[in-house]
C-alpha cells in the first residue's frame, strides 16, 4: 500500500481502545516527566521497558513512543519558567523563552512552544511517511555486509559529529559492543564473558543496563540538588494567547525549524538537539531585528522547538527502515521491538504492516491529544514543578527494583541494575556519554550476526566489504569520520 493508504490502515489500529488508552499514557507521562528536569525519557522509558513484556507489541511501542515526543512538549515548561531545561533539547528554548516568563509573557511563550512543537511533529509525520517506502524499497539492495558496515557508520557517527571529545565516545561505543558479546554463542554454543555466573549465559539484561545507566544513575547525580524555587503559582488561560502581530511571527520559523528538524532527524548520530540549535541560529541569522533574540523574541521558541519536536518524529525513519537507532532512545525502542520478537529493516512493512502503520497513525493521534490536553493543563505542568526532589527519587529507586526484578524474577538483576547505576555515575563524572554504551550494546549482535553472514558467503574474505558499492560508501564514510576527527584533535592539543 502507499504511504498515504498506509497511514489510513494505521488509524483503524492506533483508534483500537486499548492502544488508544496507553496512546494516551504515555503522551501524558512523557509530558510529566519531560517537565521535571533530571528524569527525562530516556530513564522513563528504561522503567517502562518491563511493563512492555505484558503489552501487544503495537501498544508496547506506542506507549514509548508517546513518552518520548510527550517530553519534548513538556521539556519547554520548566525551561521557560524556571530556565531549567527539562530535557536537554529544550536547552535553547531558554535563551527567549525565560526572558518572555521574566517580563510577565510565560503564557505566551508556553502558547508559542505548544503550537509550534504540534506543527512539528505533523511536518515529520508527514516526512516519515513519504521517506518510509523509498528507504524500505532501497534497503531490499542490501546484503549482509551493507548492513554490517551501515550500522557500525552509525556507531561512528554518533560518538564524533558534533562531540568534544570523540575519542571518548568510541571507547563508550566499543564497550557497548563487548557488553552485547556476553552471553552464549548462538553458533557455538560457547560460553563469553559470563564469569561462571548462570545469569549471564542469556547475556547483560537490556532492561538492567537501561534503567543502571539512565535511572540509578540519574538520581546519585541529582541528590545533592537544591530544590527548586521561584515557581509561578498559576498561569490563567487568558495569558496564553499571543498578540495578533506576534501569531504572525510564529508560523515561518516554525516551518523553517521543521523543516531542518526532519531533516537532521532521519539522520543518525545527529538528533534534535543540533537541530534545534541550528534552527535557532537560522532564525537569528535571518531575522531583521537579531538584537532582539535573547531578550524574548517568539521566533527564537517557535523555531526550535519545531525543530525538537520534527527531529523526534522524523529520528523513526531509520530505526523503523534500516533497523539503524539514530539516537540513543531509538536504541532503547529497538530493543522493546526485540524483546518482543520484531526484528526492525526494510522487511517490516509487509511484515508488521499493523504495527509500522499503526505506530506511525498515533504520533498524529497523540500530538493533537498534546495540543488539546496541554493548553488547559498548563496549571497542573506547573504545579509538578513545586514537587519536592527527596520525594521524588526514592519513589524511582522503587520502580527500578520492581521493574528489573519483574522481568526475570532473578535477585542478580537488583544487584545489577545498582552496579551499572554506580558505573553509570562514575561514567559521567569522567565526562563519558554513558547513552553511547546503550548504543553499541544493542547494535553489538546485530552487526555481529551480518559481519558473520557476509564473512560466510566471501569464505572468509574481508574485501567483500570493498567489493560490494554499498558497503565501500559506507567503508569511506567512516574512514572520513574518524580521519576528521583525528585532525580535530589534533588541533585541539597543537600549542598556540
Amino acid at each position: 500500500m502507499s504511504g498515504w493508504e498506509g497511514f489510513l490502515h494505521g488509524l483503524s489500529v492506533a483508534l483500537q481502545p486499548e492502544v488508544l488508552i496507553y496512546c494516551v499514557f504515555g503522551v501524558v507521562l512523557g509530558t510529566f516527566v519531560g517537565v521535571l528536569p533530571g528524569i527525562g525519557a530516556m530513564a522513563t522509558i528504561s522503567l517502562l521497558l518491563p511493563i512492555t513484556y505484558y503489552l501487544s507489541p503495537e501498544a508496547a511501542l506506542i506507549m514509548l513512543a508517546g513518552v518520548y515526543y510527550g517530553s519534548q512538549y513538556g521539556g519547554a515548561v520548566a525551561s521557560i519558567l524556571l530556565r531549567l531545561p527539562g530535557t536537554p533539547q529544550s536547552a535553547v528554548t531558554t535563551l527567549d523563552g525565560y526572558p518572555l516568563a521574566q517580563q510577565g509573557r510565560a503564557g505566551v511563550a508556553l502558547f508559542t512552544s505548544m503550537t509550534s512543537s504540534f506543527l512539528g511533529s505533523f511536518f515529520g509525520i508527514a516526512v516519515l511517511i513519504v521517506l518510509s517506502g523509498f528507504l524500505s524499497r532501497a534497503a531490499t539492495a542490501f546484503g549482509a555486509a551493507d548492513y554490517a558496515a551501515m550500522m557500525i557508520l552509525g556507531l561512528v557517527a554518533a560518538s564524533t559529529i558534533g562531540a568534544k571529545h570523540p575519542a571518548k565516545g568510541l571507547a563508550m561505543v566499543v564497550l557497548g559492543l563487548i557488553l552485547g558479546c556476553v552471553g552464549t554463542d548462538v553458533n557455538s554454543g560457547a560460553q563469553r564473558f559470563t564469569f561462571g555466573q548462570a545469569e549471564l549465559m542469556d547475556g547483560v539484561n537490556l532492561v538492567a543496563l537501561a534503567m543502571g545507566l539512565f535511572g540509578v544513575a540519574e538520581v546519585i547525580a541529582n541528590i545533592q540538588v537544591a530544590e527548586r524555587t521561584g515557581v509561578p503559582r498559576r498561569i490563567a488561560m487568558r495569558d496564553l494567547l499571543p498578540s495578533r502581530e506576534e501569531l504572525k511571527r510564529i508560523p515561518f520559523p516554525a516551518l523553517r525549524g521543521a523543516s531542518l528538524g526532519s531533516f537532521f532527524g532521519a539522520l543518525p548520530g545527529t538528533g534534535s538537539t543540533i537541530s534545534s540549535f541550528l534552527a535557532y541560529a537560522t532564525e537569528r541569522r535571518i531575522s531583521r531585528h537579531p538584537e532582539k533574540f535573547g531578550h524574548g523574541a517568539v521566533e527564537g521558541v517557535a523555531g526550535p522547538e519545531a525543530a525538537n519536536n520534527a527531529a523526534a518524529i522524523s529520528a523513526f525513519v531509520p530505526t523503523l527502515t534500516l533497523g539503524i537507532p539514530g539516537d540513543p532512545i531509538m536504541a532503547l525502542m529497538l530493543g522493546a521491538l526485540v524483546i518482543h520478537g520484531v526484528q526492525p529493516g526494510p522487511l517490516m512493512l509487509e511484515a508488521r504492516p499493523d504495527m509500522f502503520w499503526g505506530l506511525i497513525a498515533s504520533f498524529g493521534i497523540g500530538n493533537l491529544l498534546l495540543l488539546i490536553l496541554n493548553l488547559p493543563l498548563i496549571g497542573i505542568w506547573v504545579s509538578m514543578l513545586r514537587i519536592p526532589f527527596r520525594w521524588l527519587y526514592p519513589a524511582i529507586l522503587i520502580f527500578v527494583c520492581l521493574g528489573v526484578y519483574s522481568v526475570r524474577g532473578a535477585p542478580f538483576d537488583i544487584f545489577a541494575v545498582a552496579l551499572i547505576g554506580a558505573i553509570g555515575y562514575a561514567l559521567s563524572l569522567a565526562r563519558f556519554n554513558p547513552a553511547l554504551l546503550l548504543l553499541g550494546f544493542v547494535l553489538g549482535p546485530l552487526i555481529e550476526t551480518n559481519l558473520r553472514r557476509a564473512l560466510l558467503i566471501s569464505r572468509g574474505d574481508p574485501m567483500i566489504f570493498l567489493e560490494r558499492p554499498i558497503s565501500a560508501v559506507f567503508v569511506a564514510a567512516i574512514v572520513a569520520l574518524i580521519l576528521v576527527s583525528v585532525v580535530q584533535a589534533m588541533r585541539r592539543v597543537r600549542p598556540a
